[in-house]
């Protein structure tokens, strides 16, 4: 399987509800690492899984909503902590949202087995959110 990954960094602010998060139930702030890493079995006529500027572009644009903001502002998260596995989620379905429009080129939507998304929150914690496309199709 052959494999392509580009990162970004984002800047945000949160507050979890719940005793399990002891400090972090007062809003404080965090800056994720993201990696969006693409797998497929074949290479395509390029001899790339993807092109790495385009999946680059998708990414930024993915992360330009969350950065500087207060998640805790955002409806998609009323009702639900925003913790680092469920904005890897929310993440990971904006990004397959935006390979099933075409953003990356060509038929990658189509040829592309697995996307996995990972939230480093520092250097030893981190989550992630993977799913092989063929068995979320393009609603995600």
């Amino acid at each position: 399987m052959f494999s392509v990954t580009v990162s970004n960094s984002v800047m945000i602010a949160h507050s979890l509800a719940g005793d399990i998060f002891g400090p972090a139930q007062r809003l404080h702030g965090a800056t994720y690492v993201v990696e969006i890493t693409m797998r497929r079995p074949a290479l395509d006529e390029n001899g790339i899984v993807a092109d790495i500027g385009r999946a680059a572009e998708l990414l930024d644009d993915v992360l330009a909503p969350f950065s500087y903001r207060n998640l805790d502002d955002l409806p998609e998260f009323a009702g639900r902590n925003s913790t680092t596995e469920v904005l890897a989620k929310e993440i990971f379905d904006r990004y397959v949202g935006g390979v099933h429009e075409g953003r990356l080129g060509g038929d990658v939507a189509g040829r592309l087995a697995h996307v996995n998304v990972t939230l480093r929150e520092k250097p030893d914690a981190w989550a992630s959110y993977g799913a092989n496309l063929d068995e979320i199709g393009e609603d995600g």
